[in-house]
């Protein structure tokens, strides 16, 4: 991303009142050395069981491998992080802030990339960083169509997977059975099958997730979907999107008057038999509540015909962390063979990896087999068709339109 001319002069600020850390040099051994020893908070979303098993998992590694103790702050939302840095910023805290580590993309660093909130760059510093080979992959250095510039280092991907149960809707490779498999396709299904589905209240990731879904497939031409909103008419843009939930939302669980908060909470309502279709945004996560009997084991995934929206999830430092070092040596370890292959497991949390698995050594290719045993797991090739994020101002201008439009006052 170009960083605008006028952000020149708080970015140099920063840099003259800021001490020096071996964080900022090449030698990583001496910011292993500075790490030791140092509390790293970890500001993250703390919605979901497993990424907080995971996280705790990584916190030992962490006290084993480099003596961090890595604490993990728990939030609903990342903005409450980015809004802490911010005030502090504004009340002149240069150089001891409360977060050394924050779980964040789109809009949110966007957002902090803008205020020159964050530090770096750093993510090609890391060691492990080499082995997402961002050359061939440059998902993980491009995050809602902005460059990173080593501002982020990736350690997830997430897509939309659409999971259901079999025995309901029937068997999905079946031309006349099965769910539907476009998001028209949707709306017809879920008016022939009323409160059979629904999707998490804005502004929910998941559910917004879904609502640029709905509208990249609905749009005759997505190109301004890829610019800022500002760049276009957005009430023209999306009208076919509100048309579309307009008709949809009294099919929906509760007749659309009411939402699940969460993407969790969507797969409960899958596993207490109230819905016979929802979606996620990790692709294993049905294998994996399966697996844990929290869903059925009649429940299969699939992505739509035309491909579903995907992005890589990040970690960032916040330009006041006092402990850097250890914020990357943490950083560093969540891009280790091990600590991927561990989230992968379908039993830790079944996030897919960021690395580029067949460059890997043959030994660390092996940690990442897939459990195609599970019938619920996707296939291998199912998610080749990856649709890209729109730029990021569209996720908050859809938020912020979703809200106006259906929250009732």
């Amino acid at each position: 991303m170009t960083r605008r001319p006028l952000a020149l002069l708080p970015a140099l600020a920063l840099t003259l009142t800021a001490p020096l850390h071996a964080a900022d040099t090449d030698d990583w051994e001496a910011v292993l050395e500075e790490a030791r020893g140092q509390t790293v908070y970890w500001n993250a979303w703390a919605g979901d069981s497993r990424t907080n098993r995971y996280i705790e998992w990584v916190a030992q590694r962490v006290a084993e491998e480099h003596d961090v103790t890595l604490v993990h702050v728990k939030l609903d939302d990342t903005s409450a992080a980015v809004s802490r840095v911010l005030a502090e910023k504004s009340a002149g805290n240069l150089d001891d802030g409360s977060i050394d580590l924050i779980w964040i993309n789109g809009e949110n660093f966007a957002a902090m990339q803008e205020a020159n909130l964050l530090y770096g760059p750093f993510a090609e510093r890391l060691p492990n960083f080499a082995l997402t080979h961002p050359e061939h992959n440059p998902e993980v250095v491009t995050d809602f169509t902005l460059p990173t510039e080593g501002y982020e280092s990736p350690w997830g991907k997430a897509q939309i997977t659409f999971y259901y149960d079999s025995e309901e809707l029937g068997d999905s490779t079946e031309l006349d059975a099965g769910p539907p498999r476009s998001i028209e396709a949707l709306l017809t299904w879920a008016e022939a099958n009323p409160g059979r589905f629904t999707y998490p209240r804005i502004p929910d990731f998941t559910g917004s997730t879904f609502l640029k879904q709905a509208l990249i497939a609905l749009v005759d031409d997505t190109a301004p979907l890829y610019a800022p909103t500002a760049e276009s008419d957005f009430d023209a843009v999306t009208a076919p999107l509100w048309e579309y939930l307009d008709a949809l939302h009294p099919h929906l669980w509760r007749s659309g008057r009411q939402f699940p908060a969460t993407g969790p909470e969507l797969r409960r309502l899958m596993g207490d038999g109230e819905l016979s279709l929802a979606f996620t945004f990790y692709p294993s996560e049905p294998a994996a509540a399966v697996a844990d009997f929290e869903l059925p084991e009649s429940v299969r995934s699939y992505v739509l015909d035309a491909g579903t929206l995907g992005n890589v999830h990040f970690v960032a430092i916040p330009f006041n962390s006092p402990r850097r070092a250890g914020a990357m040596a943490v950083a560093d370890f969540l891009l280790s063979p091990e600590a991927q292959a561990h989230k992968q497991e379908l039993a830790v949390w079944g996030d897919r990896t960021v690395l580029d698995v067949a460059r890997l050594p043959e030994a660390d290719r092996a940690r990442f087999a897939i459990d195609e045993e599970n019938p619920a797991m996707l296939p291998a090739d199912a998610l080749e068709k990856t649709l890209a994020e729109p730029h990021p101002s569209w996720m908050t201008a859809l938020q912020e339109a979703w809200r106006e439009r259906y929250v009732r006052r």
